[in-house]
């Protein structure tokens, strides 16, 4: 199989994308910074929200760095920064501004729902990007060469990376008290099932052959225990 093969929207062939890579770091970067502005330099009707969320907007993109220039082996492409800037700009902004009651006049008490809000952001942040950091060291093994992943937290699902973003998307909008910010981890979870994990199961299955067919065969595709 080509090394260059592009499946799920993206090349999947090992490249360093130096420069894609700093101009999607920066894109992000700058959209964080206007939340910042926008949350502790305008004034709203629930200004501890604003900030709460800002802060979200900020853990965000210190994984993203991570991932950017820590765990991701492969290709970039400028489009790819692009639209994903457009996309990111898209949810930390309108969460930071549903949550600082753009649609309405008064603040939401902070309590319970708040609490598991920000419990699911760690513990989809973990799961993300501790997934990504065990298979990483996994794969720097010599005896790893050439094999499929399957341990750790993979072990539970798939596509526990996935799963970690559908988790922590879900909390981050339910921080917002908007039911409108639910539209984006709904439509991630629909992109996961319907076209990346298709696609890269296929990537996945052509590339580790028998390997990564059984332990497809036994593991959950997506949601640990359920699917």
């Amino acid at each position: 199989m080509s090394s260059s093969a592009t499946t799920g929207g993206v090349d999947r062939a090992h490249d360093r994308s130096f420069v894609p890579k700093l101009i999607f770091a920066a894109l992000h970067g700058s959209i964080v910074c206007l939340c910042l502005w926008l949350a502790f330099a305008l004034e709203w009707a629930d200004p501890a929200r604003a900030k709460l969320l800002s802060g979200c907007a900020v853990l965000y993109f210190l994984r993203h760095l991570i991932t950017l220039f820590v765990l991701l082996k492969r290709k970039v492409e400028l489009s790819e920064a692009l639209g994903l800037s457009a996309f990111m700009a898209l949810f930390e902004i309108g969460f930071l501004l549903l949550g600082a009651g753009i649609l309405r006049d008064s603040a939401v008490p902070f309590g319970s729902m708040d609490m598991l809000a920000l419990g699911l952001i760690a513990f989809g942040s973990y799961l993300n990007t501790g997934s990504e950091l065990q298979r990483m060291i996994w794969k720097k093994r010599p005896e790893s060469k050439g094999r499929c992943y399957t341990g750790g937290l993979f072990k539970h699902s798939m596509h526990i990376n996935y799963f970690g973003d559908m988790v922590l998307f879900t909390g981050w909008a339910l921080l917002t008290t908007s039911w409108l910010a639910f539209a984006i981890p709904l439509s991630m979870t629909v992109g996961f099932l319907f076209f990346h994990i298709p696609a890269l199961d296929a990537y996945l299955s052509q590339r580790y052959g028998a390997e990564f067919d059984a332990y497809a065969a036994k593991t959950a595709k997506l949601i640990p225990f359920v699917y």
